[in-house]
């Protein structure tokens, strides 16, 4: 008994094995915490761009935390359709700007149905990850996260502002709100410790939260009609095709299984001190794809791994599997509550903006270090520029596509979203333009 005991603390540094409870329960809800906000807010988003009732956005949330439980299971413990290592999968921001696009144009269940067709792909591209991965360096990933990351700051102030529509849009109060918001934020990620600091976007946001109510800013009409225990109809938002919205997210998908190389290898590195198997990353990126697509018929939001977890990772080394299942556990009961999600639909919009413009910050900054990993060269510059050049000038002209001669799919599929048209530029400069000649030495 007394050698187990010794040996316990050994445990969470391992794979296999239960560690102590007073170990597990902080560990994973630290997982829970880093998480959480990245899980509700793209929910939050896509419902106030399609125009969902109170009710339905409440089950949006609710759905999402499922999809993320479920997803992170299967990732954790699965082969084949998992890759076996400690990693939380869950609804990303990579795929809002396209989402956004997708949903202001048509609806929801037109951003479903284009999430099966790249889901598809994603299982795809794993599948043939190994051959496919070479026209995807970290150059290309870089400019597309980077742009991904640049699209969305329009997006974060809107919220700031109070949110597209609102009565007080611009105004002082929410300015007020969202900059308390983010100062907190920041104030905790960079002098906060520990659990402060892991979790510093969803303390930041209570303390929005907390000053919200003090100004009357927050309504709780939703919650109380909301039940304490439901689980989600299949096709309660239905389905629809449409060939334009399918491309551009199948694309967006492509790109972020590329991410999850780089997240997957990062635990690997961080947690084990080796590189990913073959193996390990085909299950990883064919989880992706899987969890997408079942996720859309209960409507779930495109998964992918988490990059903020994946840090915690590599910061304590922490990979037990078990500390990942019981954050995946706690997501999993929470899905459950439409209470519990109709709660989170009052957070105010302003208070989203402030906590998630540090998220698209990080988004952006993770495409630069991306893009500089290697040496920066008038060839990367070309790569780079000229994607990020046409991405976004495109979609900041309105009407940019939509002249005589060309039809209407063309501006759903390059005028609605910077990533798409910034992916194919990219991929397609880098395999065209000569690369420097390395001087002999």
């Amino acid at each position: 008994m007394s050698q187990d005991t010794k040996k316990a603390p050994d445990i969470i540094y391992q794979l296999k094995g239960v560690p102590p409870t007073g170990q597990l329960i902080p560990l994973g809800m630290q997982h829970v915490v880093a998480a959480v906000v990245g899980i509700i807010t793209p929910a939050i988003l896509v419902a106030n761009t399609c125009g969902l009732s109170d009710a339905d956005k409440t089950l949006l949330i609710q759905v999402s935390l499922l999809v993320t439980a479920l997803g992170t299971l299967l990732q954790v413990y699965a082969k084949k359709v998992g890759a076996g290592l400690p990693v939380i999968m869950g609804i990303s921001f990579a795929y809002v700007p396209t989402l956004l696009a997708i949903g202001g144009q048509f609806d929801l269940p037109t951003i479903l149905g284009a999430q099966i067709v790249g889901g598809a792909v994603a299982v795809l591209f794993g599948i043939f990850v190994k051959k496919i991965r070479v026209f995807f360096p970290s150059l290309v990933t870089g400019t597309v996260i980077f742009t991904i990351g640049l699209s969305l700051y329009p997006t974060a102030v809107r919220y700031i502002a109070g949110g597209s529509g609102a009565a007080d849009f611009g105004g002082i109060q929410n300015w007020a709100v969202a900059m308390v918001t983010l100062v907190a934020v920041i104030g905790l990620q960079h002098f906060g410790k520990g659990i402060l600091k892991t979790g510093a976007i969803l303390w930041g946001m209570i303390v929005g939260y907390l000053l919200s109510l003090c100004l009357g800013m927050v309504n709780f009409d939703s919650v109380g009609p909301a039940g304490w225990f439901q689980v989600a109809a299949p096709l309660h938002f239905g389905i629809k095709f449409e060939a334009s919205a399918c491309v551009s997210l199948a694309v967006v998908y492509v790109i972020n299984a590329v991410q999850t190389i780089g997240d997957l290898s990062s635990t690997t590195m961080g947690g084990m001190d080796r590189m990913p198997t073959d193996a390990e990353l085909s299950g990883g990126i064919i989880n992706q794809g899987l969890t997408s697509i079942v996720g859309a018929f209960f409507g779930g939001l495109p998964t992918a791994s988490y990059s903020q977890n994946v840090g915690i990772v590599t910061v304590n080394r922490v990979i037990n599997k078990a500390v990942f299942a019981f954050a995946a556990l706690v997501l999993l009961v929470a899905g459950f509550v439409p209470k519990f999600s109709a709660v989170l639909t009052t957070i105010p919009q302003a208070v989203i903006g402030g906590a998630t413009i540090s998220v698209f910050a990080t988004i952006t900054m993770t495409g630069i270090r991306m893009i500089t990993s290697e040496k920066f060269t008038m060839r990367s510059s070309a790569v780079v520029g000229l994607a990020v050049a046409l991405g976004v000038g495109i979609t900041q002209v309105s009407g940019s596509l939509q002249g005589p001669g060309f039809p209407a799919w063309v501006n759903t599929v390059f005028g609605s979203s910077p990533v798409v048209v910034a992916a194919i530029v990219a991929i397609a400069l880098n395999l065209i333009l000569p690369k420097e000649q390395k001087k002999p030495a």
